[in-house]
């Protein structure tokens, strides 16, 4: 298995899928039922599978990702051969960038002296699509790419 299993409510929001990738593989409703009951080894690896596929068609769509915590954000740019990354720290004493009042102090103050922007790039290591699951793992969240694009610019 490339990344991990879906969960519960994922395989359930995504039934109707699922249902058409048996069906791509000849298993039909009361063979699935069978296969669980008698070889659950086996429909575990078909929900592995289904679950790499699910998985690889998110993370080839996703090309920013943030990630946020007190006094700091990291916003990731993913393109073909590399992870482009911005980290924004603010050293204001009594900032908390998850609360929407001052993350929104930060938006309206992005020039403020209490604030170091640094900025980077790095070539993969192992394949794209597993270095972005990596960050989606320990946080990072898939965006549009409006903040990064945004502080790119102002730090640019």
């Amino acid at each position: 298995m490339k990344y991990r299993q879906l969960t519960k409510e994922q395989f359930e929001e995504l039934h109707l899928e699922f249902a058409t990738f048996l069906a791509a593989q000849q298993i039909d409703v009361k063979e699935w039922e069978t296969i669980k009951k008698d070889t659950p080894e086996v429909a575990e690896e078909e929900m592995n599978l289904f679950s790499d596929v699910v998985w690889d068609r998110v993370l080839l769509k996703a090309n920013y990702l943030e990630h946020f915590s007190e006094n700091s954000i990291n916003l990731f740019r993913c393109d073909a051969e590399f992870t482009h990354r911005i980290v924004v720290k603010v050293h204001r004493e009594g900032i908390n960038l998850l609360n929407p009042d001052d993350y929104n102090w930060f938006v309206d103050n992005s020039q403020d002296k209490t604030i170091d922007y640094f900025k980077g790039q790095k070539p993969y290591v192992k394949e794209r699509n597993v270095e972005i699951f990596d960050l989606i793992e320990k946080g990072s969240v898939v965006s549009k790419g409006d903040l990064f694009e945004a502080v790119f610019k102002l730090i640019s």
